[in-house]
């Protein structure tokens, strides 16, 4: 067993099933969930196997855990004294701090990640903070694992709220925006599926020209904006509805919530 994921849910389902597209064979993937019937359906989904916790705990290379923090505790405490010397622990759980990790599990190899979801189709980001007793080998394999399924960097644990309220959080921010705007087409006579079509081809395009063009959004932004034209009208509204400083805020309120979580 090379990797086990504790957690079914939506990010454990995008990690596994992003690493089996990468090439990882998914009889080398573990999924461990208290609820059954999650289990059969994602067996059946991507053919990764089923497990008991304390399987994953003796077997895995890899321990991913990615349960809602709240489940953090309990997850920890059925884990110590009974996983094996080279197990590496890697938390995906926000607000869950490295110091709560290896105290709950002394002497461990742990490795705190903030993922996102678009490691379901391969272009995810995350953010990785190595413990204090994870080995270089040790991040290189985690980087390795989320370089399959997007982008990685190495980070220190002070600015992972932060991370967190941009890649973490923000696809939800673009999805929101999305949804807008196709709600904007509909109002202006398209239909649905026309409005749809538009906006989600509009921000493929557009994540395309910000990763690959190197140039920077501003430069983008201008290279769309003629003077006193369509373009300059529609942000002059963005602007007098104060959507700049909604998404500033946003990102705070996201990164405090986030340090937040770690005191609860």
């Amino acid at each position: 067993m090379r990797i086990a994921v504790i957690g079914a849910g939506a990010m454990g389902e995008a990690l596994l099933s992003g690493w089996i597209a990468s090439g990882v064979a998914p009889t080398d993937i573990a999924i461990v969930d208290a609820y059954p019937p999650r289990v059969v359906e994602l067996e059946e989904r991507h053919g990764v196997t089923g497990v008991d916790l304390a399987a994953a705990a003796g077997q895995a290379e890899t321990l991913v855990l990615a349960v809602k923090p709240y489940q953090m505790d309990a997850i920890l405490a059925e884990l110590a004294g009974h996983l094996h010397d080279d197990a590496l622990v890697v938390s995906i759980a926000a607000g869950v701090s490295l110091d709560r990790l290896q105290k709950a599990l002394p002497g461990v190899s742990v490795v705190r990640v903030m993922p996102n979801t678009p490691a379901l189709v391969g272009k995810g980001m995350a953010g990785i903070v190595p413990g204090a007793e994870a080995s270089a080998a040790q991040v290189d394999r985690v980087q390795e694992l989320l370089d399959a399924v997007g982008r990685s960097i190495i980070t220190d644990e002070a600015h992972l709220d932060a991370l967190t309220a941009l890649s973490g959080s923000g696809p939800a921010y673009l999805f929101y925006v999305a949804e807008a705007m196709i709600e904007g087409g509909v109002h202006q006579g398209l239909t649905r599926p026309e409005a749809t079509a538009l906006v989600n081809q509009t921000f493929v395009g557009a994540a395309a020209m910000l990763a690959e063009s190197g140039r920077s959004a501003t430069v983008l932004r201008e290279m769309v904006t003629s003077p006193a034209g369509t373009t300059a009208a529609a942000l002059r509204s963005l602007d007098d509805h104060g959507v700049r400083a909604a998404f500033l805020d946003a990102v705070q309120a996201c990164a405090r919530r986030g340090a937040e979580m770690a005191t609860e």
